[in-house]
């Protein structure tokens, strides 16, 4: 028989003191009588064995030895194993909140069918962009009661990944994943395909279609240009129907008392485009003056901060590097060059540190931990100024990482990517090799976002009092002591205006106006107020339409998905496929190895004998 834990035998040792006590214990006193001399003799013979035969005949002791062999092996945790049928008591719901479940009626039926198939235990995941746990093993009670208080969101569902976030969670035990959706649009794999692999591990999935093809007309893409006079807004609107439809678009401007107005005669099923010319800032927004089945696309929101400059500053003893010719390019970006940390920086949100000869000195170090915790923000690269050998250490106390020594590899390590963010979004780490980094390890209270295979941090984060400190392992030395490839890669401008737009202030005018799914990694947790309300996280996923705010920038989100906007999708040809007999050559599980304890059954013997020894000493008059 198996044991959970082998050690636990080791408590069978107590049955030596056990013997040892009772061999030990006082014997009766021994008188010589005359008459029995001649059985002296035979006493003798059987002297040897008399203590261990008494032993065995004293049942109390048999009870105490069994006593103690039943816990010792109880505590190793003795099993058996057996095949059992996979259960159907735990079933998740997987419920599509994309921006099309937003169509009439839709969500609100997608909630009321789960009910129908609440069971003793359950979850719920709402298929986003990124799958959401919303109820983990909850009663029924508490299940319809989390139900009712889901809404859809704005973006558009991964259904393929909730599906698999539900098998890894029932592919133990099993049970049964339902799965509510109107099947219109979504991104990632064929639900299907998920839904084939789920069943393989002989978990029982349920497609659920809610909604009916309806009309729609809604605003399906834009985007702003920066001119020379101001801004310019594009918007493209598309018509679903079958006739051409007159559609009127009210625009309200911030700071204007009277709202605007355009007409736009768009033919069935075809799109049309405006503009609108010198945007002033805050939030603009336009909406179709017209009521239809989705109302979560006839309204976009535009934000034009009031500043879209950043003051920089760049410290470094080189003339010409790689990341000083991309900031000087950023557009809304003021770049200044320095070879050392000046004392007033008053001026600057975004100091960068690229010293590739000499290390900072204390002096500079001290002023830039004021800097950071007076609400600065810094990216230090790295350089072999920062190897511990050179570096000073008032320096290194600021990094979000402990740098052990520097590495080299002939061959170039490879990137990956740890936590997929706006920051790392079109920004190809796979393609950058790495000959020569600092070998380091994160801090505990620090976030990595990019490693190597061996999980040496290359470009990683954390808060000092109220600032923000990064590290970017990718030094930008040139020449034959480069010591990577990242600065010939066509991402290389785009991943530092990622990066102080993050870092610093403003930014570029897209980082006020994005598209729902998109996730932002906010320098530190803080509070967040979004358009149903306000939430606390370090981890922002923009999932509805409307205006965030953010450290006090107002990020206008909007839908600008086509699919989603298409509310005219039949969708019963998924249905189908999931019904249909393809695939039906994949083995599915019926049962599952369980390990089944015994150790509860030994206690019980256990004690059962406690009570017979006690008996035993009530019936020899000792207790």
């Amino acid at each position: 028989m198996p044991f959970a834990n082998i050690l636990g035998l080791a408590a069978l040792a107590s049955i030596i003191p056990l013997i040892i006590l009772y061999l030990l214990r006082p014997k009766p006193l021994e008188l010589k009588i005359p008459s029995l001399m001649f059985l002296m003799r035979a006493e003798k013979k059987k002297k040897r064995f008399a203590s261990l035969r008494r032993l065995i005949k004293d049942p109390i002791f048999l009870a105490q030895l069994l006593i103690l062999i039943l816990i010792s092996v109880a505590i190793a945790g003795p099993f058996y194993t057996a095949e059992e049928e996979l259960s159907g008591e735990h079933t998740i719901f997987v419920i599509d909140a994309s921006a099309s479940m937003n169509t009439e009626g839709r969500f609100d039926s997608a909630t009321d069918i789960a009910k129908t198939y609440v069971s003793k235990k359950n979850s719920i995941i709402l298929a986003e962009n990124i799958p959401v746990n919303v109820l983990e093993a909850g009663g029924s009670s508490a299940t319809k009661n989390a139900l009712d208080s889901l809404t859809p969101k704005g973006s558009v569902a991964d259904l393929s990944s909730a599906i698999t976030n539900a098998m890894r969670t029932l592919s133990n035990e099993g049970g049964r994943i339902v799965v509510i959706s109107d099947f219109t649009n979504w991104q990632g794999e064929d639900p299907v395909s998920a839904m084939r692999l789920a069943e393989s591990y002989g978990l029982k999935v349920t497609f659920v279609r809610v909604g009916l093809p309806t009309d729609n007309v809604g605003i399906i893409q834009g985007w702003i240009d920066v001119e020379e006079t101001g801004y310019t807004y594009n918007c493209v609107v598309k018509n679903y129907m079958e006739t051409t439809q007159n559609v009127k678009m009210i625009i309200d401007t911030p700071g204007s008392q009277n709202k605007k107005s355009v007409t736009l005669e768009i033919g069935p099923f075809s799109t049309k485009q405006f503009k609108l010319t010198d945007l002033g800032t805050g939030i603009t927004e336009i909406k179709i003056n017209k009521e239809d089945k989705l109302a979560v696309d006839n309204v976009v929101y535009i934000s034009i901060p009031a500043n879209v400059q950043n003051e920089l500053l760049l410290v470094t003893d080189v003339k010409r590097s790689p990341s000083s010719t991309a900031l000087s390019l950023l557009p809304n970006i003021k770049a200044t060059q320095s070879n050392n940390v000046p004392a007033d920086l008053s001026d600057y949100k975004v100091i960068v540190v690229d010293t590739q000869q000499r290390a900072i000195t204390s002096e500079e170090a001290a002023k830039l931990s004021t800097f950071i915790k007076n609400g600065g923000n810094v990216l230090v690269i790295a350089s072999p100024t920062l190897d511990p050998k050179n570096a000073n250490m008032d320096l290194m106390q600021l990094l979000p990482v402990k740098i052990i020594t520097t590495s080299e590899s002939s061959k170039g390590v490879a990137l990956k990517v740890e936590q997929d963010t706006r920051l790392t979004d079109e920004v190809k780490f796979e393609d950058i090799a790495v000959y020569t980094y600092l070998n380091s390890t994160i801090r505990s209270d620090a976030v990595s976002l990019v490693d190597t295979p061996s999980n040496v941090p290359m470009l990683a984060y954390w808060n000092v009092g109220d600032g923000t400190v990064m590290y970017l392992g990718l030094s930008d030395m040139l020449g034959e002591y480069a010591w990577n490839n990242f600065h010939n890669l066509p991402e290389y401008p785009v991943f530092w205006a990622k990066v102080i737009a993050w870092l610093g202030g403003t930014g570029d005018i897209g980082d006020y106006n994005v598209q729902t799914g998109a996730v932002s990694a906010l320098s530190k947790e803080q509070e967040v107020t979004t358009p149903s309300g306000s939430i606390t996280t370090s981890r922002l996923l923009y999932d509805e339409v409307g205006v965030y705010e953010v450290a006090g920038k107002r990020i206008a989100v909007n839908l600008y998905d086509d699919m989603e906007s298409d509310t005219t999708i039949d969708s019963s040809n998924v249905l189908e496929r999931a019904t249909s007999n393809e695939g039906g050559d994949i083995i599915r599980q019926t049962t599952y190895t369980a390990n089944k304890y015994v150790d509860i059954y030994l206690i019980i013997i256990a004690m059962l004998l406690v009570v017979l020894e006690i008996l035993i000493i009530r019936n020899r008059g000792e207790l």
